[in-house]
């Protein structure tokens, strides 16, 4: 049998801090963290958080492959809720995972858990424990020539972890959309990064279409509301002609409907 690629830990709080009018960085500390691993860019991991008035998540009792089916035949009213979130940064002295929230009030329970979160909260990780884990979708192959990236604020924190990592010199055209103006944050990289931010309700995919791009290969990463990454996946494949194993792309999310109403229909 296979080594296993992820794994689960029960881990708390350490610390919160606002990085801008939207995101929020929690800091999680915890037993065995020391083995997670991110393979950088996108790596995603999966998150469980207690249902409102639950001191920790419910989980099933085995916590093994067949972990899947087990949770889903729990109460949903009293199961731990599951996302999915980007690895924002791992850390072993001291031993530390970041995951970065976009908040939007109350509306659902990550945000809402996520503008509560205090030190000691709990919740668990299902996280990689080897780096080559098939969470990674940013994959460029060899011979590309510049880069696109064109996101959402939830997508942000995966933008950052993309830049940081991508060689110096890369050629790089970015987009980010975001509601509000104290969302542009500072993106640190070694790359030629022109990063153009539209701040709704100026539409994305319409300034991708007006741009001027490089010249030579191109590899676009798409991810945010499902809609938005349609729309721009769209005008790449079909007017700019970009090959479609050329566009990655991931719906995060998609308007009028949560995580759970998809996993309901799967």
């Amino acid at each position: 049998m296979p080594e296993p690629t992820y794994d689960f830990f029960d881990v708390h709080v350490l610390r919160t801090r606002r990085l801008s009018a939207t995101l929020l960085r929690v800091v999680l500390g915890g037993p065995g963290l020391s083995r997670v691993v991110s393979g950088g860019r996108d790596q995603r991991l999966k998150l469980f958080l207690p249902q409102d008035g639950q001191e920790r998540p419910i989980l099933p009792d085995v916590l093994d492959i067949d972990w899947y089916p087990r949770w889903r035949a729990l109460d949903p009213e009293v199961r731990g809720v599951m996302r999915t979130y980007t690895v924002r940064d791992v850390r072993s002295e001291p031993v530390e995972v970041d995951i970065d929230f976009a908040l939007h009030g109350d509306t659902g329970p990550a945000s809402r858990w996520a503008n509560r979160a205090v030190p000691g909260d709990r919740v668990t990780l299902l996280a990689p424990v080897v780096p080559d884990n098939g969470g990674v979708d940013f994959q460029p192959p060899d011979g590309t020539d510049w880069v696109l990236l064109c996101a959402d604020e939830t997508a942000l924190p995966a933008v950052a972890g993309i830049l940081e990592w991508l060689p110096a010199g890369t050629v790089v055209k970015a987009w980010v959309s975001v509601g509000d103006p104290g969302d542009r944050i500072a993106l640190p990289t070694k790359c030629q990064a022109d990063v153009t931010w539209v701040t709704r309700p100026a539409a994305l995919p319409e300034a991708v279409a007006a741009a001027d791009l490089p010249p030579g290969t191109p590899y676009a990463w798409l991810a945010g509301e499902a809609a938005l990454v349609r729309d721009v996946r769209r005008h790449l494949v079909g007017s700019r002609g970009f090959p479609r194993p050329a566009v990655a792309f991931a719906g995060y999310w998609r308007r009028g409907s949560s995580e759970d109403a998809l996993l309901s229909v799967t």
